[in-house]
């Protein structure tokens, strides 16, 4: 197969397309990296460190959609055809894509086939599931920093779930849990007024 970063800089900046694009034809691209590949592309505008706004949560439920589909096991992904067919403007699929390229090039230079029974067996696809459905949980919540680092774990472990590479998926998932812990922190903080998680554990220590 071409390499992820290849096929998109093909689609999106060396032929001609229309103003506006849907994720079912985004989808050609895919080929047998189906789930790992619409993982990757609907992780990426949150996972940057740019601004995403209203994309962190349509897209947390699409890849919670994703994940509960790989936790049963399915082989091919669904996904409601109303967001499949839904258009995005060309222009800032374009303008994600300058900024995540790069970084998905430097993940290709190292990538390759291994540990692979943790992205092709069935324990090891839903643990990845779980995880990814965990941090579009995260991703869906309106609050300043629960998207972007939870993003980056679905975009990490999905990468390596599409490349068969279970050792990028292993540090994808935990990037996933370091995400758990900063959307908790958060969580806890606005709960009870400023303690964060780390507040809690500090403390505890100093008992």
């Amino acid at each position: 197969m071409a390499k992820l970063s290849n096929e998109l800089q093909r689609y999106f900046f060396e032929e001609e397309r229309p103003a506006k694009v849907t994720l079912a034809e985004i989808l050609l691209l895919a080929q047998e990296r189906i789930f790992g590949f619409l993982l990757v592309i609907l992780s990426l505008p949150s996972a940057l460190p740019v601004p995403a706004p209203g994309y962190s949560t349509p897209f947390g439920i699409l890849i919670f959609l994703l994940a509960i589909q790989l936790i049963a096991g399915a082989k091919t992904p669904w996904l409601p055809k109303r967001m499949m067919n839904q258009p995005i403007q060309l222009t800032t699929v374009q303008g994600f894509l300058k900024a995540g390229i790069p970084w998905l090039k430097r993940i290709e230079a190292i990538a390759r086939p291994r540990l692979n029974y943790i992205c092709t067996t069935l324990p090891g696809r839903v643990t990845i599931g779980i995880a990814i459905a965990l941090m579009a949980i995260s991703m869906m919540i309106p609050i300043p920093g629960t998207n972007t680092l939870p993003a980056m774990g679905v975009f990490v472990t999905s990468f390596g779930l599409s490349e068969d590479d279970g050792a990028i998926s292993l540090g994808g998932l935990v990037m996933c849990v370091m995400g758990a812990v900063l959307t908790t922190s958060i969580l806890l903080a606005l709960i009870w007024g400023g303690s964060s998680l780390l507040d809690i554990i500090k403390t505890w220590l100093g008992r």
